[in-house]
């Protein structure tokens, strides 16, 4: 028979037995623990944590490769040659880009179908240094203005009609009238008015207000002189201050016209100021002319000064 203090002491045996069976289970835990922790990582007592590899390094990173496409020269483009080849010289220009871009393009020598010596088209350039090619060229297309003529009254055939808009644009703008002084002159037609200045004012003279057989741009059929009408019309000389001469500097590019040899550009034409001295580039280059602030055509096409032959 237990006896009551037995009885008494058997829970603290109890409660011994069951603090241990805790203590033996949290062992077991904490073994359990580092099991699984070893199997996720490296086995063995004595093992460590491994630590992440090293990135790679790399030398140098790739260059992708950029395929070169070759940029089309101008003159092998096919709107070009086929503009060229119709001889339609707005065409040309629009070939381009427009009047700009030709102009940029053949002023950087980027454009050697465009030559500036062919006085076949209206933007050939006629100056001191750069004679006609040949000498004694004519334009093969003549045309007659309807407006007023004191003489010379042919003109190369597209010239006459943008001489013709622009006599009719003065008069219905007020500015009055405007007649054709002198237009196309042939090559021995040239000999003879240089000649006679020559006996006027000696050679050197001479070189100051005309020019030489051959380096007339009268010659190409694209220049005219112009002169005031009110009612009758005066000279050459007189053209400059008139509401006409004022009109004409502020609109001709309108219609295809340039004002060749300006006050101040003597240095780079060659030429004293003449007023009255039309030049036709054709309307779309007109208009760059006159937007672009240019004052000569060596300057336009980037070409040196003609102040000497």
């Amino acid at each position: 028979m237990t006896s009551p203090l037995a009885q008494h002491r058997a829970p603290r045996g109890g409660r011994r037995w069951l603090l241990g069976a805790l203590a033996l289970s949290a062992v077991a835990g904490v073994v359990l623990g580092a099991g699984v922790a070893g199997g996720m990582g490296t086995t063995g007592a004595d093992a460590e944590v491994a630590a992440p590899p090293a990135p790679v390094g790399v030398g140098e990173l790739p260059v992708p490769a950029i395929a070169q496409v070759a940029a089309v020269e101008p003159c092998a483009q096919t709107a070009v040659t086929d503009a060229l080849q119709s001889g339609d010289a707005p065409a040309v220009v629009a070939a381009f880009g427009g009047a700009e871009s030709f102009r940029e393009q053949v002023a950087a020598g980027a454009a050697p179908c465009v030559p500036l010596d062919d006085a076949r088209w209206p933007w050939v350039v006629v100056n001191k240094q750069r004679p006609l090619v040949p000498i004694d060229y004519a334009p093969d297309a003549m045309g007659y203005p309807a407006a007023p003529a004191v003489s010379g009254r042919s003109l190369a055939a597209e010239a006459a009609g943008a001489l013709d808009a622009l006599v009719q644009a003065a008069a219905a703008e007020g500015a009055g009238r405007i007649a054709l002084d002198s237009g196309f002159r042939s090559y021995q037609t040239q000999v003879s008015a240089y000649g006679s200045q020559v006996a006027m004012r000696g050679r050197d003279g001479a070189d100051d207000v005309s020019a030489r057989p051959g380096y007339s741009e009268h010659q190409t059929g694209l220049a005219a002189d112009v002169v005031a009408c009110d009612p009758g019309c005066g000279t050459l000389g007189e053209f400059g201050g008139t509401r006409q001469a004022e009109w004409t500097a502020q609109n001709a590019w309108r219609f295809g016209w340039i004002v060749r040899y300006e006050d101040g550009a003597t240095g780079t034409t060659g030429y004293v100021a003449e007023p009255w001295h039309l030049r036709y580039v054709g309307v779309e280059l007109a208009t760059a002319y006159h937007e672009g602030g240019y004052h000569t055509l060596e300057e336009f096409f980037g070409l040196p000064s003609a102040a000497t032959y």
